[in-house]
């Protein structure tokens, strides 16, 4: 039934189309409202100047030659549409929900941000700046969003290490918003997704609305990454004690970390009940474990992040944790296949919403590879128990990620737990 799902969907989706340097691709299951997100390379590791990717998030959908920043708002809600804009490590992503139909406007209206933004002062110092700190400061007080800005930082230094998030001490002008929009929004760097609308028909009106934008790839600008590693510790109160512990590589995705996040994932299949994760019935009560997977286009972080209320609890869980993770390595016959089926599951069921299917698109539409589930499932069926041990054995020798925050007197080190 899966594998009929998967070839259905194969089918409705569009194969990536380069219109004159950019990418678009839709897929249309006859739903009655569109979606059409810009994917723009313009994320944390393209910029010049740290926070200049998080300021330039925060202008979208400001005034442009076409309408102001009001207009943008009365003119979406005559339509019933909403807008939205969120950043990647690698990109920033501009989407409209709306109406079937109403495709013609929405289409027009994120492309004048591309194509005409005016990037006035009074709305950088009066609008921008200051949700951009207030973003800045949710995510230092989120333990489990510091965690992971820290293991980037950590794992990759550079690049992909760059915060999503301007600290307070970075000093970003408004010209740095410009000269990094005048080099990203170029059509080299620009892809086109859509769901609920025929892939021909968005790619008339993308090549109309982007028909003067210039032609290049300047803005994508980043050093192969690296991962090297590291340990850090943050004291802090108020939110749970949280231990990140993670590995990187470099490279293509690899589908064995996927099996090795469903294995390890205590989240269980049926509610209310411990499921069959070798670390569900070790950990304290109290205490949260969640896997991490995050690929990129040429590296890939995995870990496992632990939360709870106390200090002692987190880091009995931690050591399970990495006991657990150690012992994959010898995954093979049906735990094995359990964790297949599961991480199957995951990849297929994320494409039930859009920001799965958007999700799945990112990663795969620069690089011209096979966008399908089918290729998803395939590879991480062609995963044998000695290509899974050898991936995990891989990944696990190299230099830990280890990240506390908390009450660090109390937190273990990495040593401590295993590592």
């Amino acid at each position: 039934m899966l594998a009929r799902r998967a070839s259905a969907f194969a089918r409705s989706f569009a194969t990536v189309v380069d219109n004159a340097g950019v990418k678009v691709a839709a897929v249309d299951n006859g739903q009655p409202t569109t979606a059409v997100t810009f994917l723009v390379k313009a994320g944390s590791r393209y910029e010049p100047k740290p926070g200049v990717a998080h300021t330039l998030k925060n202008f979208a959908f400001k005034s442009t030659a076409k309408r102001s920043a009001l207009g943008t708002v009365r003119e979406s809600e005559l339509y019933g549409g909403i807008l939205s804009a969120s950043l990647s490590r690698e990109y920033l992503a501009l989407t409209s929900e709306f109406l079937r139909g109403d495709e013609s406007f929405f289409v027009d209206l994120m492309s004048s941000f591309l194509m005409s933004s005016k990037f006035q002062r009074h709305e950088f110092q009066e609008y921008v700046l200051p949700v951009v700190e207030a973003e800045s400061i949710s995510a230092s007080q989120n333990p489990a969003t510091h965690a992971l800005e820290l293991a980037h930082s950590l794992a990759f230094r550079s690049g992909l290490g760059s915060s999503l998030f301007a600290s307070p001490h970075s000093h970003v002008s408004l010209d740095d918003v410009k000269e990094f929009a005048a080099r990203a929004f170029s059509k080299g760097n620009i892809a086109v997704l859509g769901t609920g609308i025929d892939s021909a028909a968005l790619t008339q009106l993308v090549e109309k609305a982007l028909a003067g934008a210039s032609v290049g790839n300047v803005a994508a600008e980043s050093k192969p990454s690296t991962y090297f590693g590291g340990e850090t510790r943050v004291e802090s109160h108020g939110g749970p004690e949280t231990v990140f512990i993670g590995f990187g590589a470099t490279g293509p995705a690899d589908p064995a970390l996927a099996i090795l996040s469903a294995h390890l994932s205590p989240q269980p299949s049926v509610k209310w009940s411990q499921g069959l994760s070798p670390i569900s019935a070790a950990i304290p009560q109290g205490t949260s474990v969640q896997p991490v997977l995050m690929p990129y286009s040429d590296a890939t972080l995995f870990g496992l992040l632990v939360q709870g209320s106390s200090a002692e609890g987190v880091k009995e869980a931690a050591k399970v944790v990495t006991s657990a993770l150690k012992e994959s390595t010898g995954l093979k016959g049906d735990a094995l296949k359990m964790a297949v089926a599961k991480a199957k599951f995951a990849a297929a069921s994320s494409l039930d919403g859009r920001d799965g299917i958007f999700g799945a698109l990112s990663t795969k539409v620069f690089a011209n590879s096979d966008a399908s589930i089918e290729a998803t499932l395939a590879s991480i069926d062609n995963v044998d128990a000695t290509a899974f041990s050898k991936s995990v054995a891989a990944i696990t020798k190299a230099k830990p990620t280890f990240v506390a925050i908390g009450s660090v007197q109390a937190l273990p080190f990495a040593d401590e737990v295993g590592l």
